[in-house]
This record gives structure tokens, C-alpha cells and sequence, in this order.
């Protein structure tokens, strides 16, 4: 089956690896699945990089379209508070210069697509015969241009008053982007569309929204390469790190360690409790940007990783993995520790209680209860048996639930089902031998 598998990057940010993997995956159990790029990171020739067409006329569309996109965001540019993550707007410059350049496919799945996928001109020329699939990475495709809403409802209603804008105007620019989401979906059919949720707390989110709760979602979780992120020998990556061997060591990684949503904040709060009480504990980061905070215990920051070998290496310098994310989809973090068979202590929020199962492989607490996630880290280092039949239990989970090659199977059976509804993959599983 030919795929075309649609995001902003293929390796730049967890979105974007979350996309390729899925791309890894299907072409492991024998799909044609090539992504198409905004900006590729990775050398893989199965990924295509969009050319921005050049031309004069082309250049004169897309500096307009520019022009107004910025010119709507800049009204926010004093009262937008800071500590927010990105904002996007339904609206591409490229209109529909992206759509003119698709291989010929079967299935189009859309991942993180802002600022690359205008999405009135992709659902109104885009073939009805053609099934798309939407993988969610985040909110974004059902507000009105946040990607986490923390704490706010608004995209339940019309979205305006935008806290994360600093908005009071009731149709301010979340309002105008959130109606022109409404009006677009009102139009497509139930039966073109189908969304997937990496994380059981997406779904419900799909399901309650008045944007999309009309169309079909189910839940299919990351996949990933469980040989590559596999357990390596503590011991002999702590020398190379310059670790203590025999030191308790916790490790906290996120794509920009300093975003508050991942909470690297209540962490620091929590060591302030926790570190006396265990003797020669040190933390290990990895993420770009080191913030400046004094921090109670010896700290490690090795900055940012991109190769997956070097990366299983420093998850498995560690003793125990922390997820501290405010809100947060199914990090792909919690995904990579738990497959170098690291135990997780992380908040009940978001996909996070999908992976973690309490006492089995890890343990989740209350969301910024710092003294809950501090009484939990101390919990699991200071049984250092029960820490490792956690780390065995954490490899096991994701060796049977979270490989690359039952992602693949997943999302070809629902791929099947939408291109012959009446064929054997009907009832959305592989038949019997």
C-alpha cells in the first residue's frame, strides 16, 4: 500500500520523531510509506523534502499570505505572556503549492503540520476518494492555536479571551482560528476522516471537542526501535559520562529542558526535599539549554542528543527516569527510558498513566505535587531491589506493547479497513491463518 506520511520534519522535536518512527514502521512490515517534509533533519532517501516554488507569481502569493498571518499575530506581540509555547494559525503561506507536490498514494496520514499544511486548501482538493488519517501529537488541531491549553477550556466553547494570547477581546485571534477550524470540519464527512491518538487522555479530548467529536479516533501508541534503545552496561557508560559508579543517579530529559510544561521546576522543588535523604545522589539531563537553577545534588547536563545509540547509553546511565511534564501527550521519553529498561516516576497527567503502571514499572503522583513526586523517587532509589524488578518490568512492557513492528501492524490494519471497507480487514483486524 502506497502512504504518504505528511509533517513539518521528520527528526526535529518529538512530534517529528514520533512521525518518522511511524514511517520506520510501516516500511519494516512492507508499506510504501514516503514522508514528505517542510525541512528534513535525517539523510533517509525515503524522505522528500518540499521545494518552495520559486517562481514570480508564487513569491508575490506567499509574501502575501505572509503579510497577513503576521500581520494577525502581531497584534499580540506586547500582551503574549512569556513562558508560553509555540501558537499556530490554520493558515500556510504555501497554500496549495504543498499539495501539488504528493507522490501518488493510497492513504495521506497527517502529523505536526502547522505553518506547513494550509488546511482549507488540503481538505477542500484533496481527492474524496483519498482516506486520511490524522496522527495528534498534541491540541493544536482542535483549539484555537494553542498546543497545550493548561488549565484553559476555552476550545471547548469558541475559544477568545486567549490567556495564552493575553487577549480579553472575546473574537480575538483564537476565536477567528477556532471558527474557521468549526466551519472547515462541519464540511467533511465523518467517513474521510480518521483521527489517531497516541494516548488514551487525546482521545477523550477528540471525543469532548465541538470541532472534531463527529469523526472516528482510536488510540494507537508510539512505536520504537527496542534494539536500538535497549539496556547497555550502566557501569561502563557511567566512566564515559564521569558518573560515579555506585551513585543513585535520576534523569530528567526534554527537547528544551527549560519549558515550563515539562516541569523540570517541581523536579528541582522535589530534590530539595528528597536529596538528603538520599546519600550521593546525582542528577543527569539531557535537553538543550541548561536552565540556571541551584540545584541541591551534583548535576550532569549533557545538552542535546540526536543519535539514538548515544541516547540509550545516557538512559542507561540512570537508575530512574522522571516525568514531570505538566501536560503532556505520550512523551516519547517515558517511551525510550522505559525500553532501556529504566523505571519511571512521573505525574498522573496526560498519556503518562498509559505507560507507567503503578508499583510495576514505575509510579505516577498527583501533577505538581512536589512533595508526592519526592516521597516517590525516594521510594524506588532507596529499594534498589524493587528499583531493578521495576527496570525489568519496564523493558518487558515496551519489548510486548511499544515495538516498531506492532505499530506498523496496527496502522496498516487501519489503513486497510479505510481503503476497502469490505475487504478482510474490515472488522479492523488481521485475519486469521
Amino acid at each position: 500500500m502506497k502512504i504518504v506520511q505528511l509533517s513539518k520534519n521528520d527528526r526535529s522535536g518529538g512530534a517529528a520523531r514520533a512521525a518518522y518512527r511511524l514511517h520506520q514502521s510501516l516500511r519494516l512490515v512492507g508499506q510504501h510509506s514516503v514522508m514528505v517534509v517542510e525541512s528534513r533533519t535525517s539523510d533517509d532517501p525515503s524522505v522528500v523534502m518540499f521545494e518552495k516554488p520559486m517562481d514570480g507569481l508564487e513569491l508575490v502569493r506567499r509574501g502575501l499570505r505572509q503579510v497577513r498571518i503576521a500581520g494577525d499575530a502581531y497584534r499580540y506581540r506586547r500582551s503574549r505572556p512569556e513562558g508560553y509555547e509555540l501558537f499556530s494559525d490554520d493558515r500556510s503561506v504555501y497554500g496549495s503549492t504543498v499539495l501539488d507536490q504528493l507522490p501518488a498514494c493510497q492513504v495521506i496520514n497527517l502529523h505536526w503540520i502547522p505553518g506547513f499544511v494550509d488546511y482549507r486548501t488540503f481538505f477542500t482538493r484533496i481527492p474524496s476518494s483519498t482516506p486520511i488519517v490524522w496522527t495528534l501529537h498534541d491540541l493544536n488541531p482542535l483549539t484555537g492555536g494553542c498546543h497545550y491549553n493548561l488549565g484553559c477550556d476555552g476550545y471547548l466553547g469558541r475559544c477568545g479571551r486567549c490567556p495564552q494570547l493575553g487577549s480579553e477581546e472575546p473574537e480575538d485571534l483564537a476565536h477567528e482560528i477556532w471558527e474557521r477550524k468549526r466551519r472547515l470540519f462541519a464540511k467533511v464527512p465523518p467517513a474521510r476522516l480518521h483521527f489517531v491518538t497516541p494516548s488514551r487522555w487525546l482521545r477523550a479530548e477528540v471525543q469532548r471537542s465541538p470541532i472534531l467529536a463527529r469523526f472516528p479516533v482510536e488510540v494507537i501508541p508510539y512505536g520504537l526501535d527496542v534494539d536500538e534503545f535497549t539496556p547497555r552496561h550502566r557501569g561502563s557508560v557511567r566512566d564515559l559520562l564521569g558518573i560515579p559508579r555506585h551513585a543513585p543517579v535520576l534523569l530528567f530529559a526534554a527537547e528544551e529542558v527549560g519549558n515550563e510544561r515539562k516541569g523540570f521546576a517541581c523536579l528541582v522543588k522535589a530534590l530539595a526535599q528528597c536529596a538528603g535523604r538520599i546519600p550521593n545522589l546525582m542528577l543527569l539531563s539531557v535537553g538543550r539549554n541548561r536552565p540556571t537553577v541551584q540545584i541541591d545534588v551534583p548535576w550532569v547536563h549533557v545538552g542535546s542528543v540526536d543519535n539514538d545509540r548515544f541516547l540509550s547509553m545516557v538512559y542507561s546511565a540512570a537508575d530512574l527516569f522522571v516525568m514531570s511534564s505538566l501536560q503532556d501527550n505520550l512523551p516519547n521519553t517515558v517511551l525510550e527510558a522505559i525500553a532501556c529498561g529504566i523505571p519511571v516516576v512521573g505525574h498522573a497527567v496526560g498519556g503518562i498513566p498509559d505507560m507507567i503502571r503503578n508499583g510495576v514499572n514505575g509510579l505516577t503522583v498527583p501533577v505538581a505535587d512536589v512533595e508526592a513526586l519526592g516521597a516517590a523517587i525516594e521510594d524506588v532509589l532507596r529499594d534498589t531491589a524493587r528499583c531493578a524488578e521495576m527496570g525489568a518490568n519496564a523493558r518487558r512492557i515496551a519489548v510486548e506493547e511499544y515495538s516498531l513492528e506492532l505499530q506498523g501492524r496496527r496502522y496498516s490494519e487501519l489503513y486497510a479497513t479505510l481503503v476497502d471497507p469490505g475487504g478482510p480487514y474490515r472488522d479492523g483486524h488481521l485475519p486469521h491463518e
